[in-house]
């Protein structure tokens, strides 16, 4: 009793971090004769992509329900650091290539049966084409842009003509999901050892040996956008010392999504972690789901590093101002990689034609991401999560100490 006592006080990400330890000592002692260790990170996973369209859908619509008209929220201040972010971690993408050019191995990688996007076109309009989808196979298919559409649509429809008993059910049902999500939440530990556990029995670690140097300069960009280039937006916006914030988002939102690899089902955690930080909730039920479809700077970084190496692979040179075309490009392909299945690496072709490479070599370049995506896909997805806590924190930030705000609620608690 004394044992499940402590263990229910510790925090949790030191018994994330227990899970992570013992997923890792599984995995290299034990090794395949315990695979049924897997099922709790897949259990985990599900758990949390099943819990987060619902979550969103109600969160949205009661939020914009409830929304009393004069409120404050500061949605466009969100949706225009996003933008910046990207942009500025595609830069920095660009000039890490220049400084450290990497050649690629592409020989052998068939990539003859995916489908990449032929084109900007293609993908803005897969994306509006999401917007009209049906609500209940946004819901279904967890389609995020149609989830926002409709629940944002049905939120002013409400606050427009539902009675007050009405909206009252409706914020009881958003309390209730939020509860059953707090409930998946405490079954991470569980969930990240069968992650972990997997990823190491799956992919191993000599496969990505020979990928080494390009996976050390994908993880040090971003590392960067986390540590350097996000507290200095985060400075500039609230002129305050922005490390707490960031630290704090990297360990309570960054981890998570690390493993879980997935935004949208880190969606709920950054719900938590905003809620922990006495965030407008009016703002942050919107936010962080639009934030898991747009706020995509670990895409830039990806697509600009990449595109860059292949250039490099094929020697071809490239000028300072195809370098700022390339940026605008990764920022306007990062923001539409939700859009399209496989995410960032098949928008790398859009970012490769700038160079004129054809598709045959691009999607050996696409390829070689995956190959590495055990790492690259698990970076990228913590920096865009944990970059959204960042952003939110620091526009509220300029007027209160939210971090002292969340110390005293948790007190009264």
């Amino acid at each position: 009793m004394n044992i499940w006592k402590y263990w229910n006080n510790l925090s949790l990400v030191k018994r994330i971090f227990f899970g992570l330890v013992l997923g890792i000592i599984l995995a290299l002692t034990l090794g395949e004769h315990i695979t049924f260790v897997a099922i709790f990170g897949n259990l985990f996973v599900g758990a949390l992509k099943a819990i987060a369209p619902i979550l969103v859908f109600i969160l949205v619509m009661a939020a914009i329900c409830r929304h009393q008209k004069g409120n404050k929220t500061n949605l466009k201040e969100f949706v225009g650091l996003s933008f910046i972010g990207m942009f500025c971690a595609a830069m920095l993408g660009v000039a890490v290539s220049f400084m450290f050019p990497t050649k690629l191995e592409l020989s052998g990688v068939d990539m003859a049966a995916v489908s990449a996007p032929s084109g900007i076109t293609e993908v803005l309009l897969n994306i509006l084409m999401k917007l009209v989808d049906n609500p209940v196979s946004a819901l279904a298919n967890g389609n995020y842009i149609g989830i926002l559409t409709w629940s944002v649509l049905l939120g002013i429809a409400l606050q427009k003509t539902a009675s007050d008993s009405t909206k009252e059910i409706i914020s009881n049902l958003s309390d209730a999901v939020t509860h059953v999500v707090r409930f998946v939440i405490n079954l991470a530990p569980l969930g990240i050892m069968g992650l972990v556990y997997s990823s190491i029995m799956e992919s191993g670690l000599e496969v990505l040996l020979g990928y080494g140097r390009l996976i050390i300069i994908l993880v040090s960009t971003m590392l960067v956008v986390s540590l350097v280039m996000n507290p200095l937006i985060s400075f500039l916006v609230m002129r305050k010392n922005p490390y707490p914030l960031v630290l704090k988002a990297l360990k309570e939102s960054g981890i998570t999504a690390f493993f879980t690899r997935s935004s949208a089902a880190n969606i709920p955690v950054n719900m938590a972690l905003c809620e922990k930080l006495n965030l407008n909730k009016d703002t942050y039920s919107v936010a962080i789901p639009l934030g898991a479809t747009i706020n995509m700077a670990g895409a830039a970084v990806t697509i600009s590093i990449l595109s860059m190496s292949a250039a490099y692979t094929l020697g071809i040179s490239v000028d300072f101002p195809t370098a700022v075309i390339l940026c605008v490009l990764s920022t306007l392909s990062a923001t539409g990689a939700s859009g399209v299945a496989g995410g960032s690496l098949l928008l790398i072709p859009l970012a490769c034609s700038l160079f004129g490479i054809p598709d045959s070599i691009s999607m050996q370049v696409v390829g070689v991401g995956f190959i590495i995506g055990v790492v690259q896909d698990s970076c990228e997805t913590a920096l865009n999560s944990h970059s959204d806590v960042v952003y939110l924190g620091s526009i509220e930030g300029r007027k209160r100490n939210i971090l002292t705000n969340q110390r005293t609620s948790t007190e009264t608690q």
